[in-house]
């Protein structure tokens, strides 16, 4: 009997089920179960569940404790799909793949709801996405077909594998939550902004420094509106563009310092405020809703909450449960190693497999012990620094990793004449691509032409495009690096949940290259293995057999923030 069975949801809280044979169609008759729960865990030996959408059902077995094993993800499939035949952005349900393979009409995918503080439901209404079994096995069939044809077929199929795995661990984190104690964060925002004032106002701290702002522009400015500080300051006769930090701390006026502090205090109130925490804190816990592979380049993002941007002040707030512990694993330089694998680059595989700290490794090859210039220039071909000292430094790494920066160079060409660029394991950026330079701004990259996208987009979203080629290269030449290391650090995920599944542990939080793991104390020790396992796993799974180490920085603590 076939280990791998279809499942589709009944309106009526049952389900259909067909075991599936090696070319993915019915190997036996449709079997219809009274009770969702109750079939998937009469069937032990399933190792591997199709269904249309790991949202739409997961959460549903989980809130009867069952757990699965394995998935395949039909909706998030056909996105990978689409993005890889160059179509990413037509929709990506069950209904509308169905309608593509039939050749009907396509529906457009259901809107994307809010956020729902507290929730624990699917990101998209239930009532609109059911498919029947018959259809959902039909799309699945012809997935499998199109594997086949893709540029890499069994690369394809481990990316839509270890996508649909990172499924399974969004919706087991959401069920668990982040620790959080919510005495720890009252403490916090009362030492940040002092007494909250009545009618919901601005607390105590925030007000005293709008007062030093208006007092050193001699009238009332509101720090919280950039153009009534901009005008100000143009009033003093200063042009500024904008608000941001690095504009205007170089700036000789007395409003300067306690703008900064403002700004600096005023995110803190809005992002991880009181109010946030009536809304996303219960029972100990911080319940965001993780949407793996949320953007482009195959990166989680959270629907409300903020999970990805905790300030570290506030992380004091994550605290592990009495007994418990928080292992926090942080991937070392994880860039410059993924650059390595799929490069190929004999030099910086090298360099990359030692024990030593890879940016200085790299200094002492290229840049005579310089590490902070040699870091600059890993992120700076990364990132496509075209300005400053880019360009030296750019040719003393050529010099030294040829194969290296060729491939980013490739992309960044491949991506400026519109073609398809691809991860290692084939996640597809397409060519009409608008891109920003946040990211590479966060590195200390200095920009020459930055091009404004909408926020959260990752540098491109479908339909907004750019006019500006070099901005398209360039966001492509981090697209290779950054969505090849999502792919790697998917099937980390995938191997630490395994690992987690045979102890009394639980994955808490992830973000891009770090990851928490809540866990009994005395477990601590096992979970830092783990992690350190399922990384070299992941390494070899991805990119096969190279000498590159993906090594962590881990701390055991009681509290996130002592983690760094």
């Amino acid at each position: 009997m076939t280990d791998r069975w279809a499942l589709a949801p009944a309106e009526d809280g049952g389900a259909e089920l067909a075991p599936l044979g090696p070319d993915g169609l019915p190997a036996a008759p449709v079997v219809r179960e009274p009770d969702l729960a109750a079939a998937v865990r009469g069937r032990p030996e399933v190792t591997r569940w199709v269904w249309r959408s790991t949202a739409e059902v997961y959460p549903r077995l989980l809130a009867t404790g069952v757990r699965v094993e394995r998935c395949y993800d039909i909706e998030d499939a056909e996105t990978l799909l689409l993005g890889h035949e160059g179509r990413l952005g037509e929709p990506h349900s069950a209904a509308a793949a169905l309608a593509r393979l039939r050749g009907g009409p396509v529906p457009p995918d259901p809107p994307q709801r809010s956020a729902e503080p507290g929730a624990q439901s699917p990101l998209f209404e239930p009532q609109s996405a059911h498919v029947p079994l018959a259809d959902l096995v039909e799309v699945y069939a012809e997935q499998q077909r199109r594997h086949d044809r893709a540029a890499h077929p069994q690369r394809m199929r481990l990316l839509t594998a270890a996508e649909s795995a990172g499924m399974l661990v969004a919706a087991e984190m959401n069920r668990a939550g982040l620790p959080w104690s919510a005495d720890v964060h009252r403490q916090v925002l009362h030492e940040l902004l002092g007494e909250r004032y009545a009618g919901g106002g601005e607390p105590r701290r925030l007000a005293e420094l709008a007062d030093e702002v208006s007092a050193a522009f001699g009238r009332r400015v509101r720090p919280d509106l950039p153009a009534d500080v901009v005008k100000a300051f143009a009033q003093a006769g200063i042009k500024v563009r904008s608000t941001r930090r690095w504009e205007i701390e170089s700036i000789d006026h007395p409003a300067v310092k306690p703008l900064i502090e403002y700004k600096k205090l005023y995110r803190i109130w809005v992002a991880h405020g009181w109010s946030w925490l009536q809304d996303w804190v219960r029972d100990g816990r911080f319940r965001p809703e993780f949407l793996a592979g949320g953007t482009v380049t195959g990166r989680w993002v959270t629907n409300g909450g903020g999970a990805l941007q905790i300030p570290k002040v506030i992380r004091r707030a994550v605290v592990a449960d009495p007994g418990w512990r928080l292992v926090v694993a942080d991937a070392d330089q994880m860039e410059p190693r993924v650059l390595a694998a799929i490069s190929r680059d004999p030099g910086l595989m090298e360099v990359a497999g030692r024990e030593t700290d890879l940016y200085q490794s790299v200094s002492d090859r290229a840049f005579s012990g310089d590490r902070a210039q040699a870091k600059l220039a890993v992120l700076g071909a990364v990132y496509g620094q075209t300005s400053g000292d880019g360009l030296k430094n750019l040719a003393a790494l050529r010099r030294r990793f040829p194969k290296a920066v060729a491939y980013v160079d490739d992309a960044a060409r491949e991506g400026e004449e519109g073609r398809l660029v691809r991860t290692w394991l084939g996640r597809t950026c397409p060519p009409a691509a608008g891109a920003t330079d946040d990211t590479a701004e966060e590195a200390g990259i200095p920009q020459d032409d930055p091009v404004d996208a909408p926020p959260g987009s990752d540098g491109w979203v479908p339909g907004y495009a750019s006019t500006n080629a070099r901005a398209r290269g360039r966001f492509a030449r981090n697209f290779v690096v950054q969505g090849s290391a999502a792919d790697w650090a998917l099937l980390l995920l995938a191997a630490l949940r395994q690992a987690c599944a045979r102890m009394p542990a639980e994955l808490v939080f992830f973000q891009h290259d770090e990851v928490i793991v809540h866990c009994p104390e005395e477990e601590a020790e096992a979970v830092v293995a783990a992690i350190r396992e399922a990384s070299d796993l992941a390494g070899r799974l991805t990119f096969g057999q190279t000498p590159v180490r993906f090594p962590f920085t881990t701390a055991v603590v009681e509290c996130y923030a002592d983690a760094k």
